[in-house]
């Protein structure tokens, strides 16, 4: 027999519930809070009473019975950044498939320590349990290790929040797989287009650029500086085009390339016939530059996910699950590089 719902003048209550399962009102309140410790079968059945009857748990009411809020806190760098929006997505989606909602904090480029402490510090204020770290940032100071220590905290990029963790995705094999493309299609060198070098994969992604090219045999040309932003890639592109044995660049974001590829345009200079382009993220317009971008995929969904699953088991006192740290990043070859025309 289904479930008798409660009549039309009031909402069901957890009461309710127990009653359709026939079990106690503790056992369904530990079953709604993510309690460990309750049998399967007995999970399954509160759920069940929990669709048929309609009851929707009150946030407010939820947080004061079991003294528990399940919000995340994120903070990022700019929203308009598709890496953040990716990230985020990554976080939400985790969160809520374990019972939590996010509550997102953005500080800009460059921000000032205060800044940073700042966001942190709102986000407890907002009832964050634990924080999503997913800005470059100095933790090895007094007021840092403070936060990360009375508040769970994870780091989006690093597998764990030790300053030496290795980067959950290796930035190095980034690197690596750009300049091999370019060079196995035959050009002489590879120019590159840093990212901030206040971001630890920019500095790794050039550290890849520099040791690749040396063990051809080949020396590097001089770094030409970015900041993320496509308009610092357009100021590389001018750069670019006014060399004209420049044939292949290796940008260290898809945004940088696409006003790399905008100069280009501007100057004369045809993509991949005079000059190959190769950038890093593989965003969601990538695939429809003109001409579509071959890129590293970073998989920023996967990293959120992976630094959700991992701040979720610290909160609740569990072994992380460590295949979630397990991310590659794949080359996806489209129409933006070629082999140089001879000359």
């Amino acid at each position: 027999m289904s479930p008798r719902r409660p009549g039309p003048d009031r909402a069901p209550n957890q009461m309710d519930v127990a009653l359709a399962a026939g079990v106690s009102t503790q056992t369904v309140s530990r079953v709604l809070s993510g309690h460990p410790n309750v049998r399967p079968d007995t999970a399954r059945k509160v759920q069940a009473a929990v669709e048929a009857l309609g009851y929707r748990i009150h946030a407010a009411a939820a947080s004061l019975a079991s003294g528990r809020t399940r919000i995340l806190g994120m903070i990022v760098v700019s929203t308009d950044r598709y890496s953040s929006a990716a990230l985020g997505a990554g976080v939400e989606k985790a969160a809520a498939a374990n019972g939590y909602t996010v509550t997102t904090a953005a500080v800009a480029d460059h921000a000032s320590t205060a800044a940073f402490l700042e966001a942190f510090d709102r986000l407890e204020r907002q009832g964050a349990e634990g924080i999503v770290l997913g800005v470059p940032v100095e933790l090895d100071t007094p007021a840092m290790r403070a936060r990360t220590d009375r508040t769970p905290s994870t780091r989006s990029e690093r597998a764990s929040m030790q300053p030496d963790a290795p980067l959950i995705v290796d930035q190095h094999a980034i690197g690596r797989l750009a300049v091999e493309h370019l060079l196995d299609l035959g050009h002489p060198t590879v120019w590159h287009v840093s990212g901030d070098e206040y971001w630890v994969e920019g500095h790794r992604r050039r550290e890849a650029w520099e040791e690749t090219l040396r063990a051809r045999g080949i020396v590097p040309p001089p770094v030409i500086p970015g900041d993320w932003t496509p308009e610092s890639g357009y100021r590389a592109g001018r750069t670019i085009a006014a060399i004209p044995d420049a044939t292949a660049v290796f940008v260290s974001s898809d945004e940088m390339a696409f006003g790399l590829i905008r100069a280009l345009h501007e100057a004369g200079r045809r993509v991949p016939e005079d000059v190959s382009v190769v950038s890093v993220d593989d965003i969601a317009l990538a695939a429809f530059a003109s001409p579509a971008l071959t890129t590293v995929r970073q998989p920023f969904e996967d990293m959120g996910r992976a630094a959700a699953l991992r701040l979720i088991a610290h909160i609740e006192g569990r072994d992380p699950d460590e295949s979630v740290s397990d991310l590659h990043p794949d080359l996806v070859i489209r129409a933006s590089t070629a082999p140089p025309l001879s000359r």
